[in-house]
């Protein structure tokens, strides 16, 4: 009699800090061009890149906040339309909000209006923290170097030992500090191919809507 071996698929839901994770891309592709094209990314595929045969992906979470800039909310958008017509409900977007904030620039010291991103971190903690109230995940994945998230991190492995929480550093970015507590940290930025493997068709399309990837997010 044939014996089989039954298991229990590993729910995994992955967390993206948006604002770390796109500016991490920005700042490798200043260092190597090609790496602009990996803006176009399609978010359910990249994650699934990294899963084990016993894991099922659950959810992408996003969270960023709109760009006041036309043309960059325009560009934020495409992206994200693209990513939820080719994965559906897989894909949610947690929106925040951009502050006026005045800044200090470290070169010449004068001081001019700029943007801060509101509410990311909150929004991330609480998505982070409820999944596992809610029992919807079992594997949290963080890709972020952000170490504000620290106390999140801290709170999930005290108080829900069943959950296993990894951290991803965007390409770019590191903290010396979610080292010390979150081992073994993936980065991103060594981890091209599954980039490569990601990026969606220039144009996506279900024959009704229709998405151009940006020609500034061309290589």
């Amino acid at each position: 009699m044939a014996a089989f071996l039954f298991y229990a698929m590993k729910r995994v839901i992955f967390y993206f800090d948006g604002f770390n994770f796109y500016n991490g891309l920005k700042d490798k592709s200043e260092l190597f061009p090609k790496w602009k094209n990996y803006y176009w990314l399609d978010l359910v595929k990249f994650c699934t890149e990294f899963l084990d045969k016993d894991h099922s992906l659950i959810k992408v979470k996003y969270f960023t906040a709109p760009p006041s800039d036309d043309k960059k909310r325009s560009r934020q958008s495409a992206f994200f339309s693209a990513n939820k017509l080719l994965n559906g409900d897989l894909v949610e977007i947690i929106n925040g909000k951009y502050q006026n904030k005045d800044i200090k620039c470290k070169k010449c010291t004068q001081i001019f209006l700029g943007q801060e991103e509101k509410r990311t971190d909150v929004n991330i903690a609480i998505s982070m923290l409820m999944d596992c109230v809610l029992n919807n995940t079992d594997i949290l994945v963080l890709i972020s170097a952000d170490s504000d998230q620290i106390p999140t991190l801290q709170t999930i492995k005290s108080n829900f030992p069943d959950k296993k929480v990894k951290v991803y550093f965007p390409p770019e970015r590191s903290s010396t500090d979610i080292l010390g507590i979150s081992k073994p940290i993936v980065f991103l930025g060594d981890n091209e191919q599954k980039f490569l493997n990601s990026i969606m068709s220039t144009i996506v399309t279900n024959g009704v809507k229709t998405y151009t990837k940006p020609d500034n997010w061309k290589k």
